[in-house]
């Protein structure tokens, strides 16, 4: 869904390198995702993961076993994206499924090995994190925290 507000042009502001702020809400928020997910890339390149795949480690291990569909819903990714991505920690062994009660459900949770990969990549995303706090500062961070919720609430129709 795009979130679209209609302008005639877009609006730059001052400084020669700042970037327009384009007439679309979408673009504007996939511009900053492409951007910031860059910069955890290249913190996280030496540790060969990725931003999504740590950002999945990250939620199995704040969220403990959890179904498919629910961390599927808990990162708003589409079914086949969360497949494609789950089959890769699974081929590297950072991930363990299991079926559930009912059993079309699958139950995923890290593994020993998905832990240790958290925690030896950590300090590259805490260097990450940690740049983009000195930037935006702890509170406009958590303003962008609590838009950004707001933001995927109402795209999910919420």
């Amino acid at each position: 869904m795009c979130m679209c507000m209609h302008m005639d042009r877009p609006k730059t502001s001052e400084g020669s390198n700042s970037l327009p702020l384009l007439p679309c809400a979408c673009a504007n928020l996939r511009r900053a995702a492409r951007a910031i997910t860059r910069l955890y890339n290249r913190e996280l390149r030496s540790q060969h993961i990725e931003a999504t795949q740590f950002t999945l480690l990250m939620t199995l291990d704040l969220s403990g076993e959890v179904s498919q569909g629910r961390l599927g819903k808990l990162l708003a990714m589409d079914s086949t994206t969360l497949t494609r991505t789950l089959e890769l920690l699974r081929r590297k062994q950072w991930i363990g499924e299991k079926e559930g009660k009912d059993r079309r459900v699958r139950m995923i949770r890290l593994t020993a090995a998905g832990r240790a990969k958290l925690a030896k990549s950590m300090p590259h995303w805490k260097k990450a994190q940690a740049r983009v706090q000195e930037t935006l500062g702890e509170q406009n961070l958590n303003q962008l925290g609590g838009m950004l919720e707001l933001v995927t609430r109402v795209a999910a129709g919420e």
